[in-house]
Formats: structure tokens, C-alpha cells, sequence
């Protein structure tokens, strides 16, 4: 039998042992993030039922402000439809209830996707956003929500995710007639960079904290994924996810 060369063994003994911590460190930064983690939904007193469930969110700051994407609450307070307004309604776990509270929009900023959500009660176990421009490529990381809302239940679900690119995005023109020099210019201000995952995120993952495996610290929130139509999002997904980096988050928090 062939022995390994002795460096190498050290070498594969610790690749095994840091993987062995690294999960170690994920499972206690799950338990710790999940409390702060929200679904957010709407209210209609004459529905049935009458709390639905649209996508999730996670609160920061003074345990009072939830983070979720603007796209969740547009569908949420029912913008989309001319003839309806909902009530925003954030769900909170309480043991194995959920408590629908109140919540007011604060801010959106429909550019990056992101929305500022106001808590009515008592304050929420808070993530703290980190310092996304630290980010890098191959940078392992994780994601927590709620997929496919209310079908799994109130139950956060985690995935892990590389970040496989940094690239930007741009609001795309409606169409190549109005590219013209101004909406070039204007193209050119709205690009931004985003994180491109290699992990599976389905409906429903929208708004959740994309964070450090170790720390906890929020260094983006999930998006959207690439899929060929909306039903492919869950019978055949891309594996392919976006995350606004954490930083527009601090934008939209201290109102620069």
C-alpha cells in the first residue's frame, strides 16, 4: 500500500477538519439567524384566508426594520392590481404559531430592489449588514428563507451559495428605438453590480439575507434567479441566483 506523501496527508487532514469547522460554524449561524428571519404578506379581512404569504424579509437595526425586496412588497400591498389595496403584513414565528403584525413601508428603492419595512410591537431579534464591497469571488456564503412560501410551511430553509461572479446590471430600454444618447447616459448611471450565485433559490426566497457562514453578517439579499419562464423556476430551475450587494442596503438605511 502506497503511503501519501506526509505533507500531503497534513494538507488533506486539514482541507477535512476545516470543512468539518466550517459546517460546525454554519449550523450554530443558522440557530442564530433564524429568529430574525420574516415572512412578509399581505391582509384582507374578507379573504380566505385572509394573510397571504408573498415572499421574506429579515429584520436590522433597531429590531424594528425589516429588510425585503421591492418587488415582495409591490405584490404584497397589491400595486400590481388597480382595483385592490392590502395591508402589508409581516409573519413572525412565535414557537409553532405565526403572528401577522403590522408594518408600514418606510422606503423603496425600486432600482436595487429593495424595500424598508416598519414593524409595529415589540422588537425582533437583528442581523447586522456587513460590508458587502469586501465580498469576492468563490466566497462560500448562505441564504435563508422561506421557498415556495406557505407550501413548505413556516419554516426558514437554508442554502449554500458561492458567489461564481460580481457583475453589473442595468434597467434594461424597452426597446432599441429609444437608445438614444440621453437614455444611453441614463443606462449608464442605473448599472450596478450584483452577486451571481451558483445556488438554488426558488419563489419565495425573495428578500432573504445572504450572509457569512461564520459571522452571521448580511452581505446581500437575494433577488431573483435565472429561468426561462416562471413555471421553470421550480420544475426546472437554472441554479443560477442574483443578490443585491449589502451596501444599497446602508444606503437606503441612513438615506444617502
Amino acid at each position: 500500500m502506497r503511503l501519501l506523501n506526509p505533507l500531503l496527508a497534513l494538507l488533506v487532514l486539514y482541507c477535512l477538519g476545516a470543512g468539518r469547522a466550517g459546517a460546525a460554524d454554519l449550523v450554530q449561524t443558522i440557530a442564530a439567524i433564524k429568529p430574525a428571519i420574516v415572512g412578509v404578506g399581505s391582509y384582507q379581512a374578507m379573504r380566505s384566508p385572509a394573510v397571504s404569504f408573498v415572499g421574506t424579509g429579515f429584520v436590522v437595526g433597531d429590531g424594528l426594520t425589516v429588510v425585503t425586496n421591492a418587488h415582495v412588497v409591490a405584490a404584497a400591498s397589491g400595486e400590481e392590481r388597480k382595483d385592490s389595496k392590502d395591508n402589508l403584513r409581516v409573519l413572525v414565528a412565535r414557537g409553532a404559531n405565526v403572528e401577522a403584525r403590522e408594518a408600514a413601508l418606510l422606503v423603496m428603492d425600486r432600482l436595487h430592489d429593495l424595500a424598508l419595512l416598519r414593524l409595529s410591537g415589540a422588537p425582533e431579534p437583528a442581523l447586522r449588514v456587513g460590508d458587502s464591497d469586501s465580498a469576492r469571488e468563490g466566497q462560500m456564503l448562505a441564504f435563508t428563507g422561506f421557498p415556495l412560501t406557505a407550501i413548505l410551511g413556516f419554516h426558514p430553509v437554508t442554502h449554500r451559495a458561492m458567489i461564481s461572479a460580481i457583475t453589473v446590471v442595468a434597467t434594461p430600454a424597452p426597446n432599441a428605438r429609444s437608445l438614444d444618447a440621453k437614455a444611453i447616459v441614463q443606462l449608464q448611471r442605473s448599472a450596478y453590480p450584483v452577486f451571481q450565485l451558483d445556488g438554488t433559490a426558488y419563489p419565495g426566497f425573495s428578500g432573504s439575507p445572504l450572509y457569512d457562514p461564520e459571522s452571521g453578517v448580511v452581505l446581500g439579499v437575494i433577488n431573483k434567479v435565472l429561468n426561462a419562464t416562471k413555471e421553470s423556476a421550480i420544475s426546472a430551475p437554472s441554479g443560477i441566483t442574483y443578490a443585491i450587494p449589502a451596501k444599497f442596503v446602508q444606503q437606503l438605511m441612513t438615506g444617502r
